[in-house]
C-alpha cells in the first residue's frame, strides 16, 4: 500500500490535537497518546502520513526531539513506518492492533473502578444504557448545532 503524501493544511493540528500539555506525564507520551486517539477516531488512517516532526514541534512549541521520541515509540510498536525521504506513515492494521491493546488496557485498568462504582450506586444495566443514549444524542445535537 502506497502512502498518501499529503501535507496537512495550516491549523490542521489545532483542530485535531489539544494544544495543552499536562504535567502528569512526559510530553512525548501525551503526543503518542494523541496520535493513537487520532488513529482510533479515524482521523488518521492506514497509509496516511503523520504530520512532520518540524510541523508538530513548531505548532506545539515543543522540542523536535520530543516529537521524534513519540514517533519513534509508535514505530517501535509497529504502528507506523519510516520511509526515507518521505516521512512516517500509518501501517496497515495499526487501528486493529490499537483497539486490541486499548480494550485490554481499559478492561484491566479502568473497568474495575467503574464497575465498583456502578455496583456501589446500585445502577442497573437499563439505567446505564439510557444514560449512554442520552449522552450520545446530546453530543450529536451539539455537533449538528
Amino acid at each position: 500500500m502506497r502512502g498518501r503524501r499529503v501535507e496537512p493544511r495550516k491549523g490542521w493540528l489545532e483542530q485535531t490535537m489539544d494544544p495543552e500539555w499536562s504535567d502528569s506525564q512526559p510530553i512525548y507520551r501525551q503526543l503518542r497518546a494523541r496520535v493513537v486517539a487520532m488513529i482510533l477516531d479515524g482521523l488518521l488512517r492506514e497509509g496516511d502520513a503523520l504530520p512532520s516532526v518540524r510541523m508538530v514541534a513548531a505548532e506545539y512549541r515543543v522540542n523536535p526531539l520530543t516529537v521524534l521520541k513519540a514517533y519513534q515509540q509508535l514505530a517501535d510498536e509497529r504502528l507506523v513506518e519510516k520511509r526515507r525521504g518521505l516521512g512516517m506513515f500509518i501501517n496497515e492494521g495499526a487501528r486493529v492492533i490499537l483497539l486490541r491493546g486499548e480494550r485490554e488496557k481499559f478492561l484491566t485498568e479502568q473497568w474495575p473502578t467503574i464497575h465498583a462504582t456502578i455496583r456501589r450506586l446500585g445502577l442497573t444495566p437499563q439505567e446505564l444504557l439510557a444514560a449512554g443514549e442520552a449522552v450520545g444524542s446530546s453530543s450529536i445535537a451539539s455537533e449538528e448545532g
